[in-house]
């Protein structure tokens, strides 16, 4: 039996982790938005298909490689098929990290909408929830769930509370891999260029504010516990959004003379993710003190 403040982590854990799943939701509708009518359920089901197979590896592999004894600090060598049935836990940070997995694998999905095949997209989503994402992870993040630093990255100081770098980033750069290869869509970026405009803008609107809700519990549940940080952080990432998406619109408004929504669901995302890796120390809280020894 685990103690009553062992047993309040577990659930903020969970809590966390199911918000972090609502973020595959949010993507969803935000690349399926923004795409041509024709291909939004082709966009839709690969977000559908992608998180299934990322927590299928991230079981099978991606979690020892990511968490398992480190070799020199470059990958994990242990625990790969997952199972601890005894410590809840541990159970607990397996699901939060995989929802983890899984939002860094998606993020390719809309950078490749309409670029890709079915089954080559897929591949590309198994190599990263297998490979790429947890040996990176593991620079940065191994031993975080026993409070060490094991990674190579990590033992040089290098700071990412809860992704920046190795979620959001590790996608990006497979994403502008893909695209390297793909090469640029023809007759986009010509003198008479076409910009390419989404199907359901609302849609996408939505989606960026399930994934603003979602990064309540990205960034409040990389304490991996409730605790005294757990206000300051959520109270960070809402900030971040909020300026985001007011800086772009002055942007908007000063270089275009209108507001373009595109924009602004980019500028609230942008304000996410930059906030994402130091949400834990951008604001101090001061402490208190009371003196109450007055006589």
């Amino acid at each position: 039996m685990i103690n009553s403040f062992a047993t309040l982590d577990v659930v903020w854990m969970l809590i966390c982790a199911g918000l972090v799943f609502i973020m595959q939701a949010g993507f969803m509708c935000l690349e399926s938005g923004l795409v041509r009518s024709k291909n939004s359920i082709n966009v839709a089901v690969k977000n559908l298909l992608d998180i299934c197979l990322a927590i299928a590896v991230f079981w099978l592999l991606g979690y020892g490689l990511m968490f398992g004894d480190s070799y020199y600090g470059w990958l994990g060598t242990s625990q790969f098929i997952f199972e601890d049935n005894s410590n809840p836990w541990l159970i607990s940070f397996f699901i939060f990290q995989a929802m983890f997995c899984g939002t860094a694998t998606t993020i390719v999905s809309g950078a490749v909408a309409e670029r890709l095949r079915f089954f080559a997209y897929l591949l590309i989503a198994a190599i990263i929830s297998a490979v790429i994402y947890p040996i990176v992870g593991h620079w940065i993040w191994a031993g975080v769930e026993r409070g060490l630093s094991l990674g190579w990255l990590g033992q040089l100081g290098f700071v990412d509370f809860a992704g920046s770098t190795v979620v959001h980033s590790v996608g990006g750069w497979v994403a502008l891999a893909a695209l390297l290869v793909v090469g640029a869509r023809k007759g986009r970026f010509e003198e008479e260029g076409q910009k390419i405009q989404g199907y359901n803008l609302s849609q996408s609107a939505l989606g960026a504010l399930l994934l603003w809700f979602g990064w309540i519990g990205f960034n409040g549940g990389s304490t991996l516990g409730f605790n005294a940080q757990t206000p300051s952080i959520l109270l960070n990432t809402l900030l971040g959004a909020s300026f985001g998406g007011l800086s772009v619109t002055l942007f908007c408004y000063y270089r275009l003379h209108y507001l373009d929504v595109v924009i602004l669901i980019n500028g609230v995302i942008a304000g996410l993710v930059s906030v994402t890796a130091s949400c834990h120390i951008i604001i101090v809280l001061p402490i208190v003190q009371t003196n109450s020894t007055k006589s």
